[in-house]
């Protein structure tokens, strides 16, 4: 079980909620699926589960094997495995109000009691902010080697703020900056296929220049 036969691990962060964490992990997921990788994803967000609803997977029962906890997979070939706590919640509605010592270790068991089989790559979405949840994920992976993370940002400096705090969080538990992506930056009308910046633009390309990082877009 654990996480032996993955080649990569990939940390999805961003200090702020609401910008679309899930969503770019949903599609980078799918992307490296269709570039004929195996992916996995790993939702560490407690609160808020959200890649079963993104991947329409509904409540499909976990089962065990010897090695741990099956993972759900989206597809027959097995491309594509999730886990997620929003599979073990016996009602999806249901509030999970758990302290930090009971969520750091049901994260240790994703960590390391899923059998996740053969990987090219993991991509671990997280809730906002820097605390418990990241802590306990960085803690279970000293053991295997964190490739880095991408940082997610919309526009707005109310966001970016909360985004160069993660950055300071980055640097200071080691983990190298993968690049940073500015989400929500354009809608583009169905009819004129005229571009509109609801929420401005450019905030995530200057914050990547401010600190060094790579701008992925």
């Amino acid at each position: 079980g654990g996480l032996a036969q993955v080649r990569h691990v990939v940390l999805v962060l961003s200090g702020k909620g609401g910008v679309g964490k899930s969503t770019i992990t949903t599609e980078l997921a799918l992307t490296l699926r269709h570039a004929g990788k195996k992916v996995g994803i790993l939702d560490v967000d407690l609160c808020g589960p959200s890649i079963p609803r993104m991947l329409n997977m509904g409540r499909p029962d976990v089962h065990q094997c010897d090695s741990g906890w099956v993972p759900v997979y989206t597809d027959p070939q097995k491309n594509l495995a999730l886990m997620s706590i929003g599979f073990l919640l016996e009602d999806p509605d249901e509030a999970v109000i758990w302290r930090g010592p009971k969520k750091t270790a049901l994260i240790g068991q994703f960590v390391s009691d899923v059998a996740w089989g053969e990987l090219d790559v993991l991509l671990v979405d997280t809730p906002p902010g820097t605390s418990d949840e990241h802590l306990a994920v960085l803690e279970n992976l000293k053991k295997h080697r964190v490739d880095g993370a991408i940082l997610v940002t919309t526009p707005q400096a109310v966001s970016t703020g909360d985004v160069r705090r993660e950055i300071t969080f980055c640097k200071k538990t080691g983990v190298r900056i993968l690049g940073i992506i500015e989400n929500m930056s354009g809608f583009v009308c169905p009819h004129c296929s005229e571009c509109s910046n609801i929420f401005s633009k450019g905030g995530g390309e200057e914050l990547a220049k401010l600190t060094g990082s790579v701008f992925l877009g």
